[in-house]
C-alpha cells in the first residue's frame, strides 16, 4: 500500500497504484497524457455512479513507483502492467475504457490479449497503434472551428508557431482541446502542471513501440465490442480519424458527442456519462 491507496506489484516489481471511484461493476481506465496521473480523470461526468472505476496511474506517474529501467514506459512495455492488473482484481475479462494516448495502450493490450477484454470504450484517441496520426490539416480544421471564440485571436499565432515545429506547447493554447473554456477546464489544466512525468511521455511513443500493421491484423479479429468516441471540436483526433480507427474492429460503435473537445466529461458531463453506460451497461 501507498498510504490508503490500493497498490499491485509488476512483473518488474514496479509498485504500481489504482484509485478505486463510485459503485457497481468494475470499469479499468487508462489516462492519457501520454503518462499522466489519473486524477485528471475525475468521475468521468458521474460514470461513478453507475459503474466502479478502476483509475491505474501509469508506472512513474501520480502514487505509482518509478521504474528500475526508464525504458519500460514505452507504451508496448506497460501492456504487462495493465494485464497484471486484471489478474490483480480477480477478473476473467474487464472493461475498458481508455483515454487519448491511454487508447494506445489500450489497442496494443486488447491486441495482445483479446480474450481478457469484454467491452473497450476509446475515448478521443489518436490511433498510433494504428498508425493513423492526426495530421496538421486536422488540426488546423478544427481550430477554424473555434474562429470565433474571444481567445481565437490571441492564441491562433502560437498554435501555428507549435504545429510549424517552431513554437513549443505554450499554455495560450489549451481552450483549443476543450469545448468550453470554462472554470472546469482551466483548473484541468492547471493541474496538468504537477500531473505529468514528462521524462516518461518522452519514451511513451518511442522507436519501436507500436507495429501498426501488426496491431491492425490482430484486432480484425477482435471478439469484443468497441465503442470510438470523438469530440465534435477536438483536433486530435478529428471525428472522421476516430471513424477510421472504428473501421478496424469487426463490433464497433462510433460515437461524435456534439460541442465537444479532447475532455468531452467536463463539456457536457451527462452526456458522455449517458452514452458510456450505454455501450458498457450500468452495473
Amino acid at each position: 500500500m501507498i498510504g490508503a491507496v490500493p497498490t499491485f506489484t509488476a512483473h518488474d516489481g514496479t509498485r504500481l497504484a489504482y484509485h478505486v471511484r463510485g459503485e457497481g461493476d468494475p470499469l479499468v481506465v487508462l489516462p492519457g497524457g501520454p503518462m499522466r496521473a489519473s486524477a485528471y480523470l475525475g468521475d468521468l461526468g458521474g460514470l461513478t455512479a453507475r459503474r466502479r472505476l478502476i483509475l491505474l496511474d501509469l508506472r512513474g506517474t501520480g502514487d505509482s513507483a518509478v521504474p528500475a529501467d526508464p525504458a519500460t514506459y514505452r507504451c508496448d512495455r506497460q501492456v504487462a502492467d495493465v494485464e497484471a492488473l486484471r489478474v490483480h482484481l480477480g477478473l476473467e475479462r474487464v472493461d475498458v475504457v481508455a483515454h487519448s494516448a491511454g487508447g494506445n495502450l489500450a489497442l496494443l493490450h486488447a491486441a495482445r490479449h483479446p480474450g481478457r477484454v469484454s467491452r473497450l470504450a476509446l475515448v478521443t484517441v489518436i490511433p498510433r497503434a494504428l498508425g493513423m496520426p492526426a495530421t496538421a490539416g486536422d488540426r488546423r480544421a478544427a481550430a477554424l472551428l473555434r474562429k470565433d471564440e474571444p481567445w481565437y485571436a490571441q492564441a491562433s499565432p502560437a498554435f501555428e508557431a507549435w504545429l510549424a515545429g517552431t513554437g513549443g506547447y505554450d499554455p495560450v493554447l489549451a481552450p483549443f482541446f476543450h469545448g468550453r473554456w470554462d472554470e472546469a477546464a482551466r483548473a484541468l489544466e492547471a493541474a496538468g502542471d504537477t500531473e505529468y512525468n514528462d521524462d516518461a511521455a518522452e519514451v511513451f511513443d518511442a522507436a519501436g513501440a507500436y507495429d501498426p500493421p501488426a496491431t491492425r491484423a490482430a484486432l480484425a479479429g477482435f471478439p469484443s465490442p468497441v465503442l470510438v468516441l470523438a469530440g465534435e471540436l477536438d483536433g486530435g483526433p478529428r471525428p472522421d480519424l476516430a471513424r477510421r480507427s472504428a473501421e478496424v474492429f469487426p463490433d464497433a460503435e462510433f460515437a461524435v458527442q456534439p460541442g465537444a473537445g479532447h475532455y468531452p466529461w467536463l463539456d457536457d458531463p451527462r452526456w458522455f456519462a449517458q452514452r458510456l453506460i450505454a455501450f458498457f451497461g450500468p452495473s
